[in-house]
């Protein structure tokens, strides 16, 4: 049996800031013990949502959970399951960066019930890697996937970017090919975007940044998505891509709108009609952890109503190869899509950017390229 909670864990610890990454983290580890204890105490703050919806999927995100000890991630765990009662945790990810990765930590965490690993490669090709400031080599990359291997846990994912600098379509040809023949079980396949505050950034508003121009940045999309498809991998969303039956649990939690909540710093939390992130500063982290209160950043509180919130369902949904069906949309909310979005739809599907049968409706290939004019019309 299992529960219908995603639960995000935030690490925001790093050995390094990447050169794209505008994520909360730190470059540094002294504050590792006081933040585990405060996130061991967040949890129990919890304990009647968990009690009540109990836990469907865990993910350890960051920063680099790999970057803090086993022992600590062990812990944190035991205490979601301990709260989860009998009830399955079907899905256990914890991401890091290649070499980070340990015979010790590995065995630490699949005896704690993980049961996924999703790896930050990027790229095989050791000149990119080092000019978005990855602190890992290619041979990292496959010593890290075979030692995994040997720990025993079975569904490895790898991140990997397109249009970094310098790149070009045979450089990420060339490592999704590599990817491939590790037999790793999912791919995650990103643009780079470039966010403000971050050194890349910063260099391509001083024109020292060459980046592919669009074409050659949607050659890599279309190209790669129609190679992975042809050896296995099935697209399920447009940056995911799954051999059968690996499909990330815990986005899909996110992309079809199931109750989540996030635990560290910044981490967000949605739980039915309501939305916030947690403050992004240690001592506020602290503080109201300290005083039994779940240290939400005042600013962030969003509250969803009805029409926002079918929006948001119809936007995610959207992004998933599969699409919306029509009968979970009124099965949810009680009216036909027609009758909600029946103009938008229709205008949409004449320009070529959705498909309607089935039962459903679905983004074709143009669709996916254009989905946030989509998207911008059919929010509120």
């Amino acid at each position: 049996m299992h529960g219908e909670l995603g639960v995000y864990i935030h690490i925001p610890f790093c050995k390094s800031k990447c050169y794209y990454c505008d994520f909360n983290s730190v470059a540094c580890q002294a504050e590792e013990s006081d933040y585990m204890a405060h996130l061991e105490k967040e949890i129990a703050l919890y304990r009647g949502e968990i009690e009540r919806m109990g836990i469907r999927t865990v993910f350890l995100g960051g920063g680099t959970p790999t970057a803090v000890s086993s022992k600590s991630i062990a812990s944190v765990l035991k205490l979601l399951r301990d709260l989860n009662g009998d009830r399955d945790i079907e899905e256990i990810t914890i991401e890091g960066n290649p070499a980070t990765f340990t015979r010790e930590k590995l065995l630490d965490y699949a005896s704690s019930g993980v049961n996924r690993v999703s790896l930050g490669v990027q790229s095989l090709n050791d000149k990119l890697l080092k000019a978005i400031g990855r602190t890992h080599s290619a041979a990292d990359v496959y010593s890290t996937v075979a030692l995994i291997r040997e720990c025993g846990i079975e569904n490895i994912n790898l991140d990997i970017m397109f249009g970094l600098p310098n790149q070009r379509y045979a450089d990420v040809e060339e490592t999704v090919l590599k990817v491939m023949e590790l037999g790793v079980e999912h791919i995650s396949y990103y643009s780079l975007k470039l966010e403000e505050g971050t050194r890349l950034y910063e260099l391509e508003e001083k024109n020292m940044l060459e980046l592919p121009d669009e074409d050659e940045e949607r050659a890599m999309y279309h190209g790669i998505s129609k190679l992975l498809e042809e050896r296995g991998y099935a697209q399920y969303e447009i940056s995911n891509y799954a051999k059968p039956g690996y499909e990330c649990i815990h986005n899909l939690g996110y992309w079809k709108l199931r109750p989540y909540i996030g635990l560290g710093l910044s981490a967000a939390s949605n739980t039915g009609g309501k939305r916030y992130s947690n403050t992004s500063g240690f001592e506020e982290y602290y503080r109201a952890i300290d005083a039994g209160e779940i240290p939400v950043d005042s600013e962030s509180i969003d509250e969803i109503d009805r029409e926002m919130e079918m929006a948001e369902y119809m936007i995610l949904g959207l992004r998933l190869n599969e699409g919306v069906l029509y009968s979970d949309f009124y099965k949810r909310y009680g009216k036909g899509l027609d009758s909600v979005y029946g103009e938008t739809m229709a205008e949409f599907k004449k320009r070529g950017m959705l498909e309607l049968g089935g039962g459903r409706i679905k983004l074709t290939e143009m669709g996916r390229d254009l989905s946030n004019q989509l998207f911008a019309e059919l929010l509120p």
